[in-house]
């Protein structure tokens, strides 16, 4: 079976102060289209999982595959480029740049790939801020937009490079129930309509009970696949 990403046997040790095994032989596929969710409780090693997941932690023993390819073991470099390219990542605080527009906090993934020219890279991120309903804020000010319109410009910014998944860390964790609703409507349309995969952290039990799967966690493993 081919999957998106695949994680096999991932243990995390944190060595200071003393030696803690965070993670314990973690493994599991997300296949094309499959929005998936992992649960429980805070401590439980759903993040520390995430950041390795997303290729931004390098430290672990155990083999994380990306489209079919191994991308453990590759340089910082390489592996940038292999997110940039493939992975959208959604945070609880979305991380924009409060003084630059919108569009260009949009178009910035897209201008650090460098694989678009700039008219393709505006036109793209334009399309993205239609798709969800915003582009009337294209060129309104970070700061000067509501919190739940800063998620979703999150979101499209994660969406500029056309991503093989995007992962959330607590997307919703910030929102009202009005915007985390809207937030679960636009990653289920993305997985209807575009077939992309989704790898999302949560608290939030209404949330992950509409998803295609939950990963259950406690003390650093999987208890409930």
């Amino acid at each position: 079976m081919s999957f998106v990403l695949e994680a096999k046997n991932i243990n995390k040790h944190f060595h200071k102060p003393k030696d803690f095994h965070v993670l314990k032989n973690i493994s599991f596929g997300i296949k094309k289209g499959e929005f998936t969710t992992i649960m429980g409780k805070s401590g439980c090693g759903k993040s520390t999982l995430l950041y390795i997941l997303s290729t931004m932690d390098t430290d672990y023993s155990g083999e994380l595959f990306l489209k079919n390819e191994l991308v453990t073991g590759k340089s910082h470099k390489e592996l940038s480029r292999i997110r940039s390219e493939s992975i959208g990542f959604v945070f609880q605080f979305h991380y924009l740049l409060t003084e630059f527009s919108v569009l260009e906090n949009v178009m910035l993934p897209a201008k650090k790939l460098a694989k678009k020219t700039l008219a393709e890279i505006e036109q793209d991120a334009h399309d993205k801020l239609k798709m969800l309903h915003i582009e009337h804020l294209a060129h309104q000010k970070a700061y000067r937009i509501s919190g739940g319109e800063k998620q979703r410009v999150a979101i499209a910014r994660a969406l500029i490079n056309e991503p093989a998944i995007l992962m959330g860390d607590e997307p919703t964790g910030n929102l009202d129930s009005h915007n985390s609703e809207n937030v679960f409507n636009i990653f289920k349309r993305l997985k209807e309509d575009q077939g992309l995969s989704l790898l999302v952290v949560t608290h939030d039990e209404d949330f992950a009970k509409r998803t295609d799967r939950i990963i259950e966690m406690e003390d650093g493993a999987i208890i409930k696949y």
